[in-house]
């Protein structure tokens, strides 16, 4: 996913990114998971553990959350997206809660709209930032 305060026009593949969103925790194992990160970069990681061993030796910045548990609790169901969302703005500061919580008004509605706000603001909340050397 690319997002910037302009508009978006190229459609490619992401072959450089400057963070690497994982869903899925048994994904870390995949080889080439890193390749193009850039130096400086960044993980933000759905796992109920936190990370032991730093990945890449490109990665500068994590934001762990389990965002599974989060999502079943607030949700019911395993939708983490808008909890990682809430967990990659507090982790790099690249963007807002807030700025989160309006763009799911464009969305969503009603429960629908209560819950992920909740689960939003629960990543932000519980995410273990760490900053590798």
């Amino acid at each position: 996913t690319r997002f910037d305060e302009e508009p978006i026009r190229e459609k490619s593949q992401v072959y450089t990114p400057d963070c690497v969103v994982v869903v899925d925790p048994t994904l870390m194992g995949l080889p080439g998971l890193f390749d193009g990160l850039k130096p400086g970069g960044v993980l933000i990681l759905n796992s109920a553990e936190p990370l032991k061993d730093r990945p890449s030796t490109n990665l500068k910045l994590s934001g762990v959350v389990n965002a599974t548990r989060i999502a079943v609790e607030e949700i019911g169901r395993d939708i983490p997206n808008t909890c990682l969302v809430g967990a990659l703005a507090a982790t790099t500061g690249w963007f807002s809660l807030d700025s989160v919580l309006e763009g799911l008004t464009e969305y969503l509605e009603g429960e629908m709209l209560e819950k992920n706000i909740r689960n939003a603001r629960r990543g932000y909340a519980e995410v273990e930032v760490r900053t590798w050397q």
